[in-house]
């Protein structure tokens, strides 16, 4: 048996696209007629709102596109598209994705989830996810608290956050969700922002595209159990100097006046540009295969956050690779298998009788 380790560069090759001169969809296409129901204020209305208006640019048919979500605030959105879609079961959204990315490869399978939904019951079905390198794209809404609950601290919550579950406050040291995803060997990781469209929309157009596993952090607000958790982003006095851009090619900076060096041990600092020395500026490049860099910059996570595109690397997809697996195995039995060769399999020599 051989197995054709090629794969298409594209995320959306072989998805059915709109016949040539179709009228364009708008956001209205991709809009449901459910009514949207999250506390007012919610980071999750700006993302929707994105997501809809940036789905017709894809050119694909609705009927081809599926977003699969767990348990949690998050996990409306299947209802507020006009997509196919499934609100599934708490923490395994990556698992049922997974089943329909290897059946499916006509669709573009979305998974929409949250700090708690992914990364407490839900963790090792994302880490799985990302390693294995199946080709859909991962929406993580992180807004450190569990919503939908009612205020529980969540695997993403800072230490000393006071909720309903810490009363004295959380002493759990938080996950990093782009390290996390990083760790793994994840082809494609991001962080962007709920309240930045034209990052957010750039960010999803790029994870769309990518074939492999992507994942997209996205900071976002809970206005009721942890409002202002990102305000230092969002604050137009605070942000330009606390957010590291992320861009190919470009140094990695804050503001006008401060870039992220290296310094002689290894490790990132932000200093001023005008006396960095030049060598030890840091150049982003998230193409590069060693992902000891992105994994550097993703430790930045304190008072200056990056946020863009960390890696973004080909590698064969696992759902590729299984169907190239099914594609050799049926041309070793002379192009087809019928249902005896399916019933030979089935009560071959390796099956127990159990009496």
């Amino acid at each position: 048996m051989t197995i054709d380790l090629g794969m298409p560069s594209s995320g959306l090759h072989g998805i059915p696209r709109l016949p040539e001169g179709a009228p364009a969809e708008t956001k209205k296409d991709y809009t449901s007629d459910q009514e949207v129901r999250w506390c007012p204020g919610c980071g999750d209305y700006a993302v929707l709102a994105a997501v809809q208006s940036f789905l017709p640019t894809l050119g694909l048919k609705r009927e081809n596109i599926a977003f699969i979500s767990g348990i949690g605030c998050s996990s409306r959105f299947p209802y507020y598209l006009d997509t196919y879609g499934m609100h599934s079961v708490h923490g395994r959204a990556p698992a049922i994705a997974t089943g329909l990315a290897i059946s499916r490869p006509d669709l573009s399978v979305w998974v929409v989830t949250g700090d708690g939904d992914a990364l407490s019951i839900g963790g090792n079905h994302l880490i799985h996810a990302l390693r294995r390198n199946l080709n859909i794209t991962i929406l993580l809404f992180n807004n450190r608290i569990y919503g939908l609950t009612k205020g529980q601290y969540s695997p993403t919550s800072t230490p000393g956050l006071v909720t309903k579950s810490s009363p004295l406050g959380s002493i759990d040291a938080p996950f990093n969700p782009v390290a996390l995803a990083l760790g793994t060997g994840a082809t494609f990781v991001a962080r962007t922002m709920d309240s930045d469209r034209a990052h957010l929309t750039e960010t999803l157009k790029a994870a769309a595209e990518h074939r492999g596993a992507a994942l997209v952090e996205i900071y976002q607000n809970c206005p009721i159990f942890n409002d202002g958790a990102f305000e230092m982003l969002k604050d137009k006095k605070e942000a330009e100097a606390r957010i590291l851009r992320l861009e190919q090619g470009q140094p990695v900076r804050a503001g006008d006046h401060h870039v992220v060096v290296r310094d002689p041990d290894g490790s990132l600092d932000l200093v001023g540009e005008k006396n960095a020395d030049r060598s030890r500026v840091v150049i982003h490049d998230p193409a590069r295969e060693d992902p000891t860099n992105a994994f550097a910059l993703a430790q930045l996570d304190g008072e200056h956050v990056p946020l863009g595109i960390f890696r973004q690397v080909s590698h064969p997809t696992y759902d590729d690779l299984v169907r190239g697996q099914v594609a050799s195995a049926v041309a070793d039995h002379g192009g087809t298998v019928d249902d005896a060769d399916i019933a030979g399999l089935l009560a071959g020599k390796d099956t127990w009788t159990v009496e």
